[in-house]
């Protein structure tokens, strides 16, 4: 039985799920894939992280813009517009698959200026991040240039993911 309480069988149960989407949903055998879309399934769903969030306003398409705008526009360390690009991928990939109506809400409501197409930008901000990786972390920046190419794939994976755990709830 899983506890909401133990970390440990949170990260479980969201790598259960991750894992059966991918590979019996969907056929998909890529395990770097589906353990980076696992572990950011478990970063996004942990209640602290969804608190600091909200605080932070980070769930409104603005704010998403205004990041975007701040990576673009600042003089910043390489590494901290790497990870910057990789966390807007991340944001991206996790409401796309999992609360794409949530997106349509949002988008409907924002206004012009901070329209934003979550897909382009998500597959864009990985591939940037991906150009951002010395040659010594070659690993790295192939798993993020696939995050790139593949990140329909990914976004199908996380909505059979929500599907999955709407079931098993």
């Amino acid at each position: 039985m899983y506890s909401a309480r133990d970390s440990n069988d949170i990260d479980r149960f969201f790598r259960g799920l991750t894992e059966h989407a991918f590979l019996a949903s969907l056929g998909v055998v890529d395990p770097p894939l589906i353990d980076y879309v696992a572990m950011l399934l478990v970063r996004f769903m942990r209640p602290e992280q969804i608190c600091s969030e909200q605080a932070a306003g980070l769930f409104k398409i603005d704010e998403l813009a205004r990041m975007l705008a701040m990576v673009q526009q600042a003089p910043l360390a390489v590494d901290v517009v790497r990870d910057s690009y990789r966390h807007i991928g991340d944001y991206t990939l996790f409401w796309s698959g999992l609360y794409p109506e949530a997106l349509k809400r949002l988008q409907c409501s924002a206004q012009q200026e901070f329209l934003i197409d979550y897909r382009t930008t998500g597959k864009q901000a990985y591939w940037i991040a991906s150009t951002l990786i010395s040659d010594a972390a070659a690993s790295e920046r192939r798993l993020l240039e696939h995050l790139s190419d593949e990140y329909d794939l990914c976004v199908e994976g996380l909505a059979e993911v929500r599907r999955s755990w709407a079931q098993a709830g």
